[in-house]
């Protein structure tokens, strides 16, 4: 009864309005044609049915219209996402341009490497593939992740593993008696020239890096997080950060890396990571340059596995069972060590997005970074890992930068990779594109080495 009395307020208010209008309209004298249109308007839209009405026809549509639009939407972002047609044919654009190219590759014997610029503005990834260094039985595989720009990423490949090249001819000749001179880099103003026979032939979608520290320190810094957040830390780049006096490299005899007629590795590794660091830092203060770059390197020789790694790039190793075995571990600000080491230099980590050493950088270990180097918030230290390959027969060791492992597990990249060991490059391609598919926003590079089937290396 209460709803019906309401309904019949409501419906006598309403009529009531209707003929204070009526009474108004009527008043007034209506002789031209527009009169005739305003009785017909009150007469047949300003009925209360027919108001409720046209609203509800507005309001489904405005909803059709909003459904649509947002089903489009995600439709699109689905197919973007989701097909590899399409995904292949955004990264193959102006191809002819070699400053453009969306794709790199190398292969080697049991080797082989790709890498896409992904969703990034620039590719700032390097790797390398050294097998059998100059017929010594020794080979070298390298990824730098470059952040803030390519200068780092670059000075690294061209003059980190130079280094280690040259060391390792030097010693292998040493233990044998003879005497070999290479070339010596005293200063960052004297770039080592490379050396003919440190890559492997290169495939022509293969982007080859500037060899010197004149070229590299050119490019401009590129990415907009990086940009983003070292604007507000400004009081961090300031003039206190000063351009100093060259570095000269200390040389160290050959037989201190020599131990019972093997080399260490890892003394080897650890030293011309730091040497190469410090060279690249003053290069950097020269030019303001603030990038950096990861570095995750790792030598064969016979049975051992030496892996050296800096920052958050990450190896895999599959065991002859098919477990993934982590030849290194990742350097973030948040695990308890580098929070520590971090608050005790006098620096901090924040969350923006991920934690960030000074609400800027997303790994505790680098390369250049010289602004943070120079505080003492991020250090060039590699872990070292060693491994007798005869206790795990691998089939195969998976180096790649963070893009994979931001969309792939330890045990996931293992499980593809051992499936598609058949294809040409031994799967690399094939994830590298998936992590891709999966929406990774980052460069990604993936390095693949695959062992023999019948384990035969030799023992010590």
């Amino acid at each position: 009864m209460e709803d019906e009395l309401e309904d019949r307020v409501l419906h006598q208010t309403y009529v009531s309005f209707m003929k204070t209008v009526s009474r108004f309209s009527s008043s007034v004298a209506f002789d031209t044609p527009s009169s005739y249109l305003w009785k017909m308007v009150r007469f047949y839209c300003l009925r209360s049915e027919v108001l409720v009405f046209t609203l509800a026809i507005i309001i489904f549509f405005m909803y059709l219209q909003t459904l649509g639009l947002w089903s489009r939407t995600l439709l699109s972002r689905l197919s973007h996402a989701m097909s590899p047609l399409n995904a292949v044919q955004r990264m193959k654009l102006m191809e002819g341009s070699e400053a453009d190219k969306q794709s790199w590759e190398l292969k080697g014997t049991l080797s082989a490497a790709y890498a896409i610029k992904g969703r990034r503005m620039h590719m700032e990834d390097k790797f390398i593939i050294n097998e059998n260094i100059n017929s010594t039985g020794i080979s070298l595989f390298a990824i730098f992740d470059g952040h803030g720009g390519e200068f780092a990423a670059n000075y690294a490949k061209d003059h980190l593993i130079q280094n280690l090249y040259n060391k390792v001819v030097e010693l292998c000749a040493f233990k044998d008696g003879k005497i070999v001179t290479t070339p010596q880099k005293d200063s960052p103003e004297e770039p080592i020239k490379e050396d003919t026979h440190i890559d492997l032939e290169r495939k022509s979608s293969f982007k080859k890096s500037a060899s010197t520290a004149d070229d590299t320190s050119k490019k401009e810094i590129t990415d907009p997080e990086l940009l983003a957040q070292l604007s507000k830390a400004r009081p961090i780049i300031t003039r206190e950060v000063k351009p100093s006096k060259a570095v000269r490299n200390v040389a160290i005899p050959l037989s201190s890396y020599l131990d019972k007629g093997k080399i260490n590795y890892g003394k080897l590794l650890t030293d011309e990571v730091l040497a190469a660091d410090r060279l690249l830092v003053e290069s950097a203060k020269r030019t303001m340059n603030v990038a950096g770059t990861t570095a995750l390197i790792a030598m064969l020789e016979n049975n051992h596995l030496i892996v050296a790694n800096v920052g958050d790039s990450r190896g895999v190793m599959c065991d002859s069972r098919g477990n993934a075995i982590p030849v290194s571990f990742d350097h973030k600000p948040q695990q308890v060590r580098e929070q520590k080491r971090i608050e005790a230099a006098g620096g901090y980590i924040a969350f923006n997005g991920v934690w960030r050493v000074a609400g800027i950088l997303a790994t505790s270990r680098a390369m250049g970074d010289y602004p943070l180097k120079d505080k003492n918030y991020v250090i060039a230290d590699p872990d070292i890992l060693t491994f007798n390959l005869n206790d795990h027969k691998p089939m195969f060791i998976v180096l790649a930068s963070d893009g994979l492992w931001d969309t792939f597990s330890n045990e996931e990249a293992v499980k593809f990779i051992k499936e598609r060991l058949d294809e040409p490059d031994f799967g690399a391609k094939s994830l590298t594109l998936q992590a891709y598919y999966r929406g990774s926003v980052d460069n990604i590079t993936v390095l693949v080495i695959k062992f023999p089937i019948n384990w035969s290396i030799a023992t010590e």
